[in-house]
């Protein structure tokens, strides 16, 4: 598979699979998590979810010989309400969310993810979408880019480096990753470079989320998904940085709390119950050994919940 799944086990425990359950993955990626979910189900059946048609073109032998119990999906998980409805399925015995980018995506040179190879920026992670980050870089307010630089990749010196791309696409676009490289190496201060991270590396992740929409997709289902879990199932939820984990966190705090009135109201009278018990207090982050073996998991923190 050439493929590591990161905090494996921790989600395969988490999820508490029953051999007759319904399942979803809603980023079914390489399969990794994926083929652990379906080997340990009989009667029941796994929904995979993909935006990237890619990952479902490449579901390879390894899912094969569970075909029978796997149903593809390519879409966003934010729609994930719709994609039930439309499969005939009401509630499912758990949920599962590996977010951010996908292995594949970043190694495959042509999707335009990676700072380390030259191709045109793209970054979509459904090629069916129009906005790519070319578009983003070259078409974008001044201030635009300097926001998502920001708050999307906190980006210290975004107002630097946006205002250099700005100044950059009068004379010409910026075509390449290797173009826009020398702009944000040239854009920061000499110390910075010298970073153990790569200088591009805060603006790619900025860009990466804008292109698709990723913090809109997932505060969109964790809105939905839960209520399409049956009481006892679990939603697990793999994050990779500090505002993906701070929705998730969020949301499922919300509906664990259940009622919103101000504290100071004697009684309820929102009439909000909660929808959700929450399994991990803190989230669970991979061992020495996983991070020795797959330095992409790193960042990894690990949140689960159980349908109340």
């Amino acid at each position: 598979m050439g493929h590591t799944p990161v905090l494996l086990q921790e989600c395969i425990d988490g999820l508490h699979i029953k051999p007759d359950g319904v399942y979803v993955d809603g980023t079914f990626g390489c399969g990794g998590h994926a083929l652990e979910i379906v080997k340990r189900l009989e009667t029941g059946r796994l929904i995979a979810i993909d935006r990237d048609s890619d990952a479902i073109k490449n579901a390879g032998d390894h899912m094969s010989a569970h075909s029978e119990k796997i149903t593809y999906v390519n879409d966003n998980f934010r729609d994930i309400p719709e994609m039930l409805d439309k499969l005939g399925v009401d509630l499912v015995d758990g949920m599962l969310f590996d977010l951010g980018v996908s292995s594949p995506q970043l190694d495959v040179i042509e999707r335009g993810f990676s700072y380390m190879h030259e191709t045109r920026l793209d970054m979509r992670m459904d090629s069916r979408e129009k906005l790519t980050a070319y578009e983003i870089v070259n078409t974008w307010q001044e201030e635009d880019l300097k926001r998502i630089f920001y708050e999307y990749g906190e980006e210290r010196y975004s107002a630097f480096i946006a205002q250099a791309i700005v100044r950059k696409r009068e004379k010409n676009p910026i075509e390449t990753t290797f173009d826009l490289n020398a702009i944000i190496v040239s854009s920061i201060p000499a110390a910075a470079r010298r970073e153990a991270q790569h200088p591009s590396k805060r603006c790619y992740q900025a860009l990466r989320i804008a292109t698709n929409d990723e913090l809109g997709s997932i505060k969109d289902m964790l809105a939905s998904a839960p209520y399409r879990v049956r009481s006892g199932g679990r939603v697990c939820v793999i994050s990779f940085h500090s505002l993906e984990d701070r929705l998730v966190k969020t949301a499922f705090a919300s509906m664990a709390s259940g009622c919103i009135c101000p504290k100071d109201f004697p009684v309820c009278v929102c009439g909000m119950k909660p929808v959700l018990r929450l399994i991990t207090k803190k989230p669970i982050s991979p061992d020495v050994f996983e991070t020795d073996q797959n330095p992409r998991s790193r960042s990894a923190k690990l949140r689960i919940a159980e349908r109340i």
